[in-house]
């Protein structure tokens, strides 16, 4: 019994000794004049025969996590350095034919960078990175155009529809990823498409295509792709039912640019917002129209967005709204009816609804407006979503209209911030919203008392500044 025991505490401790020294880090001495390294310190370096040069370092081994990432293979650890030290030159970007697409991007693609579109089904991503492969393979660069929903025929059929054809423009229907790195590293591409991210697989990683592992995995390698190489990656991301990208959030992290694909089905007109963008501003927006023959920018959003409005109607008004660094007129419409429910309804498409109640509020509490027992409908005409806060006055005046019955003057703008007191807070970005107003033939605009300092308004044009919600309705109401 004695000598099983005596075995056993002789085994346990011969472990315990074999796990100390897998968990002891690996060490090495490096010369700090040469580089050479060695096993133990010595005195005098072989390599250069400098005396006292060997520092010990902690060996750097292969991480164990698959698909660690890193910006590139370093012969030995990373060493802290002062910025001033780093060089970083300016690399050009590849513009595009589409100017809507360049605005978005913040000038044109970035070599190197990782971006991923998502959107719902059908509303016309391989459309617009078919066209843009076109494009860029027309200008002499090589693409490579990977799809894993589609055959290589298929393709072609829609290129043709596109009239999207070129020598330059390389063709791959594949899923496995192992497959797409060497078809990238054999053509060298600039650019690489890749359609979409939750159709390709690793086949060392045994989940199905599509699982957050295998999407996570792939993104890795091909991050670690267009940052060793300067190859600018697309990838299309599919959409849950709540609008966001299938698969892990840690998707739209990795990547450098997220783009969002916005529209109806039974619109024509599509949006390409930049809700992540390294390289440029976000919330960036391009305007599209679909068409048979594919996907047409729009130079001009306001006019199009403006050119179905209803002059001289009742709860209509118009507001100059930023969408990144673009200024954009969108029409504003309100529809105030009394209730015929216990609790009146607040509906409100392209805006928040608990804005909406917020100033149905004020003008409740501080314009004197009985509206606790009217619905209010309000609808942002053209499908544009606003967020920024510049809105509040054109919704106010709208829903004050609407309950008063009275139109507005068809040529103001409307822009200003409301505060739970009534008054009208200042924007940013006046000048630029009011250029865009007279550009689009508009001949007065109401914006807030303290924006009227530190600028010249264009000829043409008459700013009137206000300071309460009431005063805006004074100006704005036949």
């Amino acid at each position: 019994m004695r000598q099983l025991a005596a075995h056993t505490l002789f085994y346990m401790e011969h472990v315990a000794e074999r796990v100390r020294r897998m968990a002891k880090k690996k060490t090495k001495f490096v010369c700090q004049e040469c580089g050479y390294e060695s096993a133990k310190w010595l005195g005098r370096c072989p390599g250069c025969q400098t005396w006292n040069s060997f520092v010990e370092e902690i060996e750097r081994t292969k991480p164990a996590v698959r698909g660690a990432f890193l910006h590139s293979e370093p012969s030995g650890p990373a060493k802290p350095i002062p910025i001033t030290a780093v060089t970083a030159a300016q690399e050009p970007r590849i513009e595009t034919k589409s100017v809507e697409l360049n605005r978005v991007l913040g000038g044109g693609i970035v070599k190197g960078s990782l971006v991923l579109i998502g959107g719902d089904p059908g509303i016309g991503k391989s459309t617009l990175l078919l066209q843009t492969s076109a494009q860029l393979a027309a200008a002499g660069h090589t693409v490579l155009y990977i799809s894993g929903e589609e055959s290589v025929k298929q393709v072609k059929l829609r290129a043709g529809r596109l009239h999207a054809e070129s020598h330059q423009l390389y063709v791959l229907a594949e899923a496995d990823l192992e497959y797409i790195v060497t078809a990238i590293e054999t053509i060298q591409p600039a650019c690489v498409i890749v359609d979409s991210i939750q159709t390709m697989y690793r086949t060392d990683i045994t989940s199905a295509p599509g699982s957050v592992a295998q999407v996570r995995e792939c993104t890795a390698e091909l991050m670690k792709i267009a940052k060793t190489k300067g190859i600018a990656i697309f990838i299309v991301g599919h959409v849950t039912k709540e609008g966001a990208i299938a698969g892990p959030r840690l998707l739209e992290h990795m990547v450098d640019t997220v783009l969002y694909f916005e529209g109806e089905r039974h619109h024509t007109y599509r949006i390409l917002r930049a809700v992540k963008n390294r390289f440029g501003s976000t919330n960036e927006i391009g305007i599209f129209e679909m068409r048979d023959i594919g996907l047409r920018e729009v130079e001009n959003p306001s006019e199009v967005f403006l050119e179905e409005r209803s002059r001289g109607a009742a709860g209509s008004t118009v507001v100059a709204a930023m969408e990144g660094t673009r200024p954009v007129l969108v029409e504003i419409q309100a529809l105030v009816s009394p209730t015929s429910f216990g609790n009146p309804r607040r509906m409100a498409t392209g805006l928040d609804h608990n804005r909406v109640s917020l100033l149905m509020a004020v003008l409740e509490k501080r314009v004197g407006l009985l509206l606790q027992n009217q619905d209010a409908y309000l609808k942002v005409a053209g499908g544009v979503k606003l967020d920024e806060p510049a809105i509040d006055l054109a919704v106010a005046v709208s829903i004050a209209s609407s309950f008063r019955d009275r139109p507005t003057n068809p040529a103001d703008v409307i822009i200003g911030e409301v505060g739970l007191t009534g008054e009208v807070r200042r924007v940013s970005r006046i000048e630029q919203r009011v250029q865009e107003a007279v550009k689009l033939g508009f001949s007065r605009v109401i914006v807030p008392k303290n924006n009227l300092t530190g600028w010249q308004p264009p000829a043409g044009v008459n700013v009137i500044g206000v300071s309460h919600v009431a005063e805006a309705l004074e100006h704005t109401m036949l």
